[in-house]
Parts: C-alpha cells; sequence; structure tokens
C-alpha cells in the first residue's frame, strides 16, 4: 500500500475543489493568444533521443505492437446514427498506440482529402495532441501562427507521433542529466490548469506526472473562429459542470442530421473520470498504472514508456497497492466493464430511438418550440452517453462514476422520449413509430445521407499524392529521419 500512503495535495485539488469551482468568466478560454517564443527550444524528431535513452526509446517504440485496427462503426452501427451529420459518423475507430498518432488522423475519414493547405473540413487544431511537433509549432509561430488555418496547412511539419518533447523539456540540462523535466509546452494545457487551481510550476512529481497526460487525454472543444483547443473546465470536470459549462456558452458541436438537436460530441475525459474516480482520490496516477518503473535483466531501473495495461506488468503496477491475486483483480474489472457496457448500450437504443422520433416528430410539422425541450433532454443524454463512451478505461478509473453517468442519462433519453411522444400525438402521428433497419453501417450510413464510396475515394487520392509529398518535405526540413517510413 506504499503508493496511497503519499496522498496527493494536488490530486484531491482536482477531485475535490474543481467539481464544486465556479466562475462567471471563462479562465480556460484564452483573452490573448500567446505569441511566438522563438527561445523556445522543441526537439520533435522522437529518434534522436534512440542513442541516449535507449531503453525509453525502445519501448516507447514498442507501442507500434498495438497495431490493429478495430472499425468501431461496423462493431456497432447504432453509432453511425448518434453521430449523424458529424463526421465520426464517417469513421471512428478504437485507439491505437502512441506510435500510429500521426498516421491515424491523416488516414481516419473524418479529416477528409484536402488538395491544398486552404481545402478540407477540419482545423489544424485536430492535430494538436497528435506529437511533438505541435509545442514546437506553437513556439515558433505562436497560438494564432498556428491555430488560425486549417488542418492540411501543416502536414508537412506534425510528421512525429507522441514523443519525447511531448511531456519532457528535452533540451534541458535536467533532461541531459537523466532526470524527468516534466514540462507542458502547449499553453492552452496550461491556462486550463491554471482555471482549476492545478497550476503546474505549483505541483509536486506526482502531479505533474497527471498533468503532462492531461495535454491530450481530456474532454476539449475549439473555440472561437480561431478554433483554438480549449478545456471546458471553468465549473469543474465532472459530467454535470461540463454540460452546465457548454449550456451557458450556447455550445454546440453540430445539429444532428435526423433530429435536429444541438450536439455535444465528448472527446476522451480520462483525466477528469480518473480524478473522479478512487484512483484519483487515492494518488494513484497514469503513470503508476501505465509507465511503472521496471528493471532490466542487468538491475537498470528505468521508466516503461509503452503505455500499457496494468495487467500487462501486475507486480510493477496493480500489486503495488492491492493485495489480491491479478486473477481476482481481472474478473472484478471485467465484471464492471460487462456491466458498464450494459447499461451504455441500453443508452444507445433509446437514444436511436429519440432521433428518429424527432426526425419523425420534424416531419409533421412540429414547431420549434414544441421540440425545444425534447432536443435540449437529447442534447443532455447524449452527452453523458458520449462521457462514457469516450472515456479510455472508465470501467477501471471510476466505475461508480461510470455508472451515474449512463444511469442520468438514461433518465434524461426517457424524458426526451415522453416529450416527444407528446409532440408525435398532437400532430396526428401513430406511436411506436416503424424504426429503419440500421444493423450494419452500410445501411445506417445511408439514412444519415452519406455517400461512403465517395469518402473513400477521395480519401485513397488524398494518401496517395498529398501524403507522400508531406513526407518528403518533412525529411527535406529534418524533422524525419531520410529512411523514416511512414
Amino acid at each position: 500500500m506504499k503508493r496511497v500512503k503519499h496522498i496527493l495535495k494536488s490530486t484531491f485539488t482536482i477531485a475535490t475543489f474543481a467539481i464544486f469551482y465556479s466562475n462567471s468568466s471563462l479562465a480556460g478560454e484564452a483573452k490573448e493568444f500567446e505569441g511566438a517564443k522563438p527561445d523556445l527550444k522543441i526537439e520533435s524528431n522522437n529518434a534522436n533521443f534512440a542513442e541516449k535513452y535507449p531503453l525509453q526509446y525502445q519501448s516507447w517504440k514498442a507501442t507500434s505492437e498495438s497495431d490493429e485496427i478495430v472499425y468501431a462503426l461496423e462493431e456497432d452501427p447504432r453509432l453511425v446514427i448518434l453521430w449523424g451529420g458529424y463526421g465520426f459518423s464517417k469513421e471512428y475507430n478504437k485507439p491505437r498506440g502512441h506510435f500510429y498518432a500521426v498516421t491515424d488522423v491523416r488516414n481516419i475519414l473524418r479529416t477528409g482529402a484536402p488538395k491544398d493547405e486552404k481545402t478540407g473540413p477540419m482545423p489544424m487544431a485536430c492535430w494538436t495532441c497528435k506529437g511533438p511537433d505541435v509545442p514546437r509549432l506553437i513556439a515558433e509561430k505562436g497560438e494564432l501562427g498556428y491555430f488560425d488555418h486549417k488542418w492540411a496547412k501543416y502536414g508537412s511539419e506534425v510528421v512525429n507521433s507522441i514523443g519525447c518533447a511531448d511531456c519532457h523539456d528535452t533540451t534541458s540540462q535536467d533532461f541531459k542529466d537523466g532526470k524527468p523535466a516534466l514540462r507542458v509546452a502547449r499553453p492552452h494545457v496550461l491556462r486550463a490548469l491554471d482555471a482549476i487551481d492545478w497550476k503546474f510550476e505549483n505541483l509536486d512529481k506526482h502531479g505533474k506526472r497527471v498533468a503532462v497526460c492531461a495535454n491530450c487525454h481530456v474532454e476539449y472543444y475549439f473555440a472561437g473562429k480561431e478554433n483554438a483547443v480549449t478545456f471546458p473546465w471553468d465549473k469543474g470536470v465532472d459530467v454535470d459542470s461540463i454540460e452546465k459549462y457548454y449550456d451557458e456558452i450556447k455550445f454546440t458541436d453540430w445539429t444532428h442530421k435526423l433530429s435536429k438537436a444541438p450536439m455535444l460530441k465528448a472527446q476522451h475525459p480520462d483525466f477528469e473520470t480518473w480524478s473522479l474516480g478512487t484512483h484519483g482520490k487515492n494518488g494513484v496516477t497514469c503513470i503508476d498504472c501505465h509507465m511503472p518503473k521496471v528493471e532490466t535483466k542487468d538491475g537498470k531501473v528505468y521508466t516503461d514508456h509503452k503505455i500499457g495495461n496494468p495487467f500487462d506488468n501486475f507486480e510493477h503496477t496493480c500489486k503495488t497497492c492491492h493485495e489480491q491475486s491479478k486473477e481476482t483483480l481481472q474478473k472484478r474489472v471485467k465484471e464492471h466493464k460487462a456491466q458498464i457496457k450494459d447499461v451504455m448500450l441500453r443508452l444507445e437504443d433509446q437514444l436511436v430511438k429519440a432521433h428518429f422520433e424527432a426526425k419523425a416528430a420534424w416531419e409533421a410539422g412540429a414547431t420549434e418550440e414544441e421540440m425545444k425541450d425534447a432536443l435540449q433532454a437529447i442534447r443532455h443524454a447524449q452527452w453523458r452517453w458520449d462521457y462514457s463512451a469516450a472515456t479510455h478505461g472508465g470501467h477501471m478509473h471510476a466505475p461508480d462514476t461510470m455508472l451515474h453517468v449512463i444511469a442520468t442519462g438514461l433518465d434524461r433519453a426517457a424524458d426526451a422520449r415522453t416529450k416527444l411522444a407528446v409532440v408525435l400525438t398532437k400532430h396526428g402521428v401513430e406511436t411506436p413509430i416503424q424504426f429503419p433497419d440500421i444493423s450494419t453501417k452500410e445501411k445506417a450510413q445511408k439514412i444519415v445521407g452519406l455517400d461512403i464510396d465517395k469518402e473513400n475515394a477521395e480519401k485513397a487520392e488524398f494518401l496517395r499524392t498529398v501524403v507522400p509529398q508531406w513526407i518528403d518535405e518533412a525529411k527535406q526540413k529534418g524533422l524525419l529521419p531520410a529512411d523514416a517510413k511512414q
């Protein structure tokens, strides 16, 4: 139980203070964007650290072993309907190892097939979590010089996947001396941490370890005409507080294709759910479970950068706190996962029906005033589903929180469908309505109006013609080794 003994002051801050923090101003949003910092040098080429830190580098490179692409829309076509009208209904795959961060965002249909730096559906912000070239670009060009562009603008510049300089000050003397030299180099992350009283420079080493993971494993949105990455934490990190934040600023990710509801899309609120769960409240950090200290056969101790499943390294992770056997803990986690998955799918079913019922109501002549409350209930119900579904490892980090979030989502979905039943009846629509067949991804995508064959053809052309140019340019700039393959 040695790790639990040093309960972190900083960890308790996020788990308690931040939940109740309230401020009428939006402290997480930039009042003035940070300019360029020419003296801030960031070495983004991960391969440059292979010789000096071979154990850390090779274990980081081992994230390439997590190479399987799992097509989530094929596994669960209901997702296509839930995200109808949004890019995620085109393609959404389960996450792979850090090694593939850049490759996967290039390949996904959501980023489109831009022919030049001014075309394509997505903003530059879509690169922000993908690797150390991003903080390098922000340092070189300032936040506006980075954010205020289309995604393809710096396609030849963001080429190194999540790695060393995302978390470490790799040009510092401390790093050269073998110390961690942890750093948050993305200004918007520092602003968000300040907003919840987690000022990075005041954190102890354990808090800093968590904060560097919060560079990316968080909920965020794109704010303003610049599409700047912003964290919605001003009122807290729990599902209700973030929802209230979004409602008050009237933020909407997209309008649903079928129901016309003003929707929110959760990203991956892992930091948030961790902080609300038993591990976060007891000072067990991301690093303790996913990047433990390990020992080589010749006695060298180093931090394993493979970012693995804690059970893969049980003696160095779970066993340092838990007295139960590996098998006992695995069984418990499996049960938690099954319970959460069961109620999550129930919520999905209710949301899918609500979207189709809203569509039927509109087609029957419902007015905006009649639909307003039902659509708001759909928004809130799906926000709770997505907050849970997008969280990596929520069944392990905070299973009780996940079950509560989904339960409140079911409550709001029921409220939405009750309100819609009243509207449908008023307009003479017989209930229950007939729901279409969405048993496959293809059927569901046709219903939401997607031409996936066209999307795939355009993407293939982009990958064949544009991406090789990006990679060649990156090699010429020295951002990638000459023999690099991507």
